[in-house]
């Protein structure tokens, strides 16, 4: 798609869009990956442009034609929704993706699901510090958490190791124990026997079911 975006027409057709459908601006942000909602503003108020990736997820998000969103004389082509269901989980501080890092359990905020799970309860995030999982999560990124301590070998887990440091890693399953292996090649992986997962101890305390990137829509 090579077009360009109409910016006042984009911005029109935006706010309309997004107060038709009583849109939650915290909410829409948070499903763009942006830290901001003035950002958000920003494009309601002709003030920026996104990017050809921001139309397409909106133009997504409100089951509208992308090229009408950005502002050409094209069908509409809208589905009518009354809203966008959202299911709020907590972000209970952050996790590092690499090691010797003291885990903290404070909620230091909230994201959004785009479904309504059975168990609700047992979802939160984690906010990733550390490059150890590249390029699946960098820094900053979300890892969205199902809370269980039963994995299949290769699943991405939170590990939890001597009560107080948590990290992120492929789990793979050995005949002695557990091997906790990074994406990025330059860390090596870190093994668990049996024995060790008992005194320590190693526990696996969710599995990863969504990773967000951060500026994957900016």
């Amino acid at each position: 798609m090579n077009e360009e975006i109409i910016l006042d027409k984009f911005a029109k057709r935006l706010s309309n869009l997004i107060k038709e459908y009583n849109t939650d601006i915290n909410i829409l942000a948070n499903k763009l990956g942006i830290k901001s909602k003035s950002t958000i503003y920003r494009y309601m108020n002709a003030e920026m442009a996104p990017k050809i990736t921001t139309v397409k997820y909106l133009a997504e998000i409100y089951n509208v034609n992308t090229l009408w969103l950005m502002g050409y004389d094209v069908p509409m082509k809208a589905i009518p929704i009354k809203d966008i269901k959202q299911t709020r989980i907590p972000i209970l501080g952050t996790v590092k993706a690499g090691y010797d890092y003291l885990a903290e359990e404070n909620k230091i905020g909230y994201t959004y699901l785009d479904y309504t799970p059975s168990d609700p309860e047992n979802y939160y995030a984690l906010q990733i510090t550390g490059n150890s999982m590249e390029p699946l999560f960098d820094d900053g990124d979300i890892a969205i958490i199902h809370r269980q301590d039963d994995f299949e070998s290769g699943n991405t887990c939170i590990i939890l190791i001597n009560g107080d440091e948590a990290t992120v890693k492929k789990v793979v399953r050995m005949e002695d124990g557990i091997d906790l292996i990074a994406m990025n090649p330059y860390y090596p992986v870190r093994h668990f026997s049996n024995e060790d997962m008992k005194k320590i101890p190693v526990q696996v305390i969710g599995k990863v079911v969504e990773a967000r990137k951060r500026n994957q829509f900016k």
